[in-house]
């Protein structure tokens, strides 16, 4: 089954593997106590290559690693991933470590190490177990197929209740494109990133540049527009290869195709950070904020943010309590000029509150919608046209049980 999205269709049971020429693999090697925790990613190919990373000035290894080489180099051709150990706050044995990661893979597949990107999730502060890393590199370089899609997505996992995982598929060129994505993310989410590892892939060809600046911009509009507990990790990265065996013409913002495959791509973040936001630790809600009339764009994305972040307005959701003065607060202490005798909010299709003030309104409606599994909340600004959505969660008990006793 297939649904049809615009100029793309989404396909039913995509991954990071759909697209020509990619592989993968996932296994448990023993860094975490049971569950996968090394992953490779691997295209047949040499892949174009595009990186956002976390803006928290404390970083592990493995970013500042990972930007450093696309600087100087935008070409990759396979990803290391391992969870269960941050390799963060570790010093320079963790520098050093992150280099032997990149070099053992680079051996085990018989790359070049400024081939290799890495990244790890899990515990900060934990010198990383070498030795278990490196065989489950072994055996993970040794056991990649297309089939491994799957595999790869959860042995990203930390926290997550599920696997994060799409594929689309577009005609450019008169060629058939795919582009497929994974994601990993469910505490300690606030992007300028979150803890959130997300690679996409795709079998176009897409110049370098171009593809750094769509994942920008991308990134700003969906990625950056979610959050969980408004914490910023020290891991998180976005990562793109782009190999071009679907054999298109280069992709350019010049190219008359470019927007096409530009909405495909944004689908597929987009999906991701939602189901980033919906499986947010503990979390029964998906909640969307959406702010319209506002100034401007980044005005509208900071104000929505601020709600969706709100624990008041979080808590609020949990307990399905349609008080809309926390959401008008929120925007308050956002930091946008606005006046509040001109904001609306809705609950759903409920209006709650008119120019800064309630509403009678259908408690029995309002309560039924925060019952359930999405929960939109509109705020209108009536001071312009931009409009931005941001995506979160409710915050529940097992939030704080989670996160009590993460290290233990």
């Amino acid at each position: 089954m297939m649904i049809k999205q615009a100029a793309y269709t989404v396909l039913a049971e995509g991954s990071v593997t759909t697209p020509l020429g990619f592989q993968a693999s996932g296994l448990h090697a023993g860094i975490k106590r049971k569950k996968k925790d090394v992953g490779l990613l691997l295209s047949t190919v040499p892949a174009a290559a595009a990186g956002v990373f976390t803006l928290n000035a404390v970083r592990a290894a493995c970013v500042t690693q990972n930007e450093q080489q696309l600087q100087a180099l935008p070409y990759l051709q396979a990803i290391i991933v391992n969870s269960g150990n941050a390799n963060a706050c570790t010093g320079v044995q963790g520098d050093a470590d992150a280099q032997e990661m990149q070099r053992h893979t680079a051996q085990a597949l018989g790359l070049p190490a400024h081939a290799v990107a890495i990244a790890s999730t899990g515990v900060i502060g934990v010198p990383m177990p070498m030795e278990a890393l490196k065989q489950g590199i072994t055996q993970a370089a040794a056991g990649v197929s297309a089939e491994g899609g799957e595999a790869f997505a959860e042995a990203m996992l930390t926290t997550d209740t599920c696997t994060k995982q799409i594929a689309v598929q577009l005609t450019i060129d008169g060629k058939t494109v795919t582009i497929g994505g994974v994601a990993k993310g469910s505490g300690m989410i606030h992007p300028n990133m979150a803890t959130m590892l997300a690679f996409v892939t795709t079998d176009a060809k897409v110049d370098p540049a171009a593809l750094q600046t769509l994942l920008r911009q991308t990134t700003d509009q969906t990625y950056n527009c979610i959050t969980v507990d408004g914490d910023t990790s020290t891991n998180d990265m976005v990562l793109v290869l782009a190999n071009g065996l679907a054999d298109n013409q280069t992709l350019t913002p010049e190219h008359p195709e470019w927007s096409e495959f530009a909405a495909a791509f944004r689908h597929v973040s987009e999906k991701l950070a939602k189901d980033i936001a919906r499986d947010g630790e503990g979390a029964t809600k998906l909640v969307e904020v959406q702010v319209n009339g506002a100034v401007s764009t980044s005005l509208a994305v900071q104000a929505a943010k601020k709600v969706v972040g709100s624990s008041l307005v979080k808590t609020a959701v949990f307990g399905a309590d349609a008080n809309w003065g926390r959401i008008l607060a929120a925007v308050g202490y956002s930091g946008i000029p606005f006046d509040p005798a001109r904001v609306n909010i809705w609950l759903g299709d409920v209006q709650v509150a008119q120019n800064g003030m309630g509403l009678l309104f259908d408690e029995a409606a309002a309560k039924a919608h925060l019952q359930g599994d999405t929960v939109q909340i509109t705020v209108d600004l009536n001071l312009g046209d931009a409009t931005a959505t941001a995506y979160g969660c409710d915050l529940t008990y097992d939030y704080v049980r989670i996160n009590a006793s993460y290290r233990t």
